[in-house]
């Protein structure tokens, strides 16, 4: 190859793949590339976007001298009478005109889907039967279509020919470069009708709304779990193959993506660059800021399709559709029991093991979940970022700011049908049944003495061990209930959150305001 000519592909049929992969290659830098059209486009990184001597002696243009001989009416002379547009031959000029007639005589027989042109037909039926013909010669890659191959091909070829005329910032593709201009722009025109939410492309309005309705399209062949983004089924699939091609430099931990790695190294640097506005707490993850962010605002964009119920966070609403359709598909192999959820599973096998990983440096006292260690870790730092907007009161954790709430609002959605009494919460009705079943499964191996509930015979068996766990800040005493020690400092405050809605009154505990509420239920004798 001399003077920035091609030698012709090899015409022997019996040629090798591997001699047909790299047929053309680059006069200036001597790269090779597997198609023609692709080294065309890569010479324009050596000589610019002006006119030059082409490959085997053909002149070649840019700009309005392409763009003339292109629409010259000797080279495309069938022209179409509604818009005027040009073309090079009927074929072409006849499936345009469909366009204008709204023409689509081609069904999909899978879904009923129509098209205008017998090519795009046949590119939609791949997405039902998942045939990938085109392949990337470089990487061994498979397209449903050869334009997805084109585009990937030029990653390869180090092609960016569209460029920001504000930054710099070059792209492969022209949509691309058109989604990152409405950055500068500060464009958004696609608005959620849910909750407000604005974004710069349908596509990504489209994947916001999958978590409004709780939509998952995208089901993984191997486990059928399924996915609102093809990009998660794609990440999640690399699982089953065992890829982790990102690694820790720090612990070796493996990873499927960089960005899964780039978040796990935080771990190591303790790095938090997200941070509330409100409270000033900082986060190492963008999403984690904003769930906690909803706790100020009180919002709740995700709701139930089914009872209207609304959810601050999706995993929450996900887990909730799962009460209306019973599901529950994950078995103990031990016992027998079901579970909705697999981390709810993996939870209660613990119970048959015995097992308790997690636990605390201060007390030493250890647990089955990370998350209750959590929790159990802010007793001893008295942490309680949690505050209540009725009556200013703090707490440790959302569910019992949640549980508290109740109390202002009055709300019990779980009912007995036994008796038809109603609670505040699904434990407590949980609780409340035994009385009917007169079930005792919790039984102390100390005295024998049976409990309906397992945290009635932890107290019991304190009794027996003497052990006192809750220690007051200020004077050292030590308590076997949490409700004694709230008590005992409330007593050091003076602190009475307990308020009659009669006569105003406040009391340190609720016992002793059901006692004093007792007062205004006696009846007056009558005066005569």
């Amino acid at each position: 190859m001399e003077g920035g000519k091609l030698s012709d592909p090899p015409s022997d049929t019996s040629s090798t793949l591997k001699n047909h992969k790299r047929t053309h290659e680059c006069s200036e830098c001597g790269k090779p590339f597997a198609r023609r059209s692709l080294l065309l486009s890569h010479r324009k990184v050596h000589v610019g976007s002006g006119s030059s001597q082409g490959l085997e002696g053909k002149k070649f243009f840019s700009g309005k001298d392409m763009k003339d001989c292109r629409s010259s009416p000797r080279l495309k002379p069938y022209k179409c009478e509604k818009c005027d547009l040009r073309f090079g031959q009927k074929s072409s000029l006849l499936t345009h005109q469909k366009i204008h007639t709204a023409e689509k005589p081609y069904q999909c027989l899978e879904c009923g889907k129509f098209f205008s042109k017998k090519g795009t037909l046949r590119n939609h039926e791949r997405i039902h039967t998942g045939e990938k013909p085109y392949t990337c010669w470089e990487c061994g890659k498979s397209f449903s279509r050869t334009g997805g191959l084109r585009v990937h091909e030029k990653v390869h070829a180090g092609i960016k020919s569209y460029k920001c005329f504000e930054c710099g910032k070059c792209f492969t593709l022209s949509s691309t470069l058109r989604t990152h201009e409405k950055t500068h722009r500060g464009e958004k025109n696609e608005k959620c009708l849910e909750c407000g939410k604005c974004f710069s492309e349908k596509s990504s309005l489209m994947q916001h709304q999958r978590r409004h309705t709780g939509e998952r399209p995208y089901e993984c062949p191997e486990c059928e779990k399924r996915f609102m983004c093809s990009f998660e089924l794609q990440r999640h699939q690399k699982r089953h193959k065992g890829e982790k091609p990102y690694q820790c430099g720090e612990c070796g931990k493996c990873f499927v993506t960089q960005r899964e790695l780039q978040f796990h190294e935080r771990i190591h640097t303790g790095e938090k660059p997200y941070k509330c506005g409100e409270c000033g707490k900082c986060f190492s993850l963008k999403q984690s800021l904003g769930r906690h962010q909803r706790l100020h605002t009180g919002e709740k964009p995700y709701k139930c399709v089914e009872c209207g119920k609304c959810f601050a966070q999706h995993g929450n609403l996900w887990r909730h559709r799962k009460t209306h359709t019973g599901e529950k598909p994950y078995r103990c192999l031990e016992c027998g029991k079901c579970f909705a959820q697999k981390g709810a599973l993996w939870t209660h096998h613990k119970t048959h093991t015995g097992e308790k990983p997690y636990r605390c440096l201060e007390c030493g006292k250890c647990f089955t979940q990370q998350g209750n260690l959590w929790k159990h870790h802010k007793t001893h730092t008295g942490e309680k970022p949690y505050q209540c907007f009725e009556c200013g009161q703090f707490y440790s954790t959302t569910s019992h700011l949640r549980s508290h709430v109740k109390t202002h609002t009055g709300e019990r959605n779980y009912k007995c049908l036994d008796c038809g009494r109603a609670f505040a919460h699904s434990y407590s009705l949980r609780n409340h049944s035994q009385i009917h079943t007169g079930e005792k499964s919790h039984k102390c191996s100390e005295c024998n003495k049976c409990f309906s509930q397992k945290n009635t015979l932890v107290r019991h068996q304190r009794t027996h061990t003497g052990e006192k766990p809750y220690k007051c800040p200020k004077c050292g005493k030590c308590f076997a209930r949490t409700s004694s020690l709230r008590k005992h400092v409330r007593s050091q405050t003076g602190e009475s959150p307990y308020k009659c809605p009669k006569c105003k009154k406040t009391f340190h505990c609720k016992s002793q305001l059901k006692m004093h509420q007792k007062v205004h239920s006696r009846k007056k004798p009558l005066q005569l």
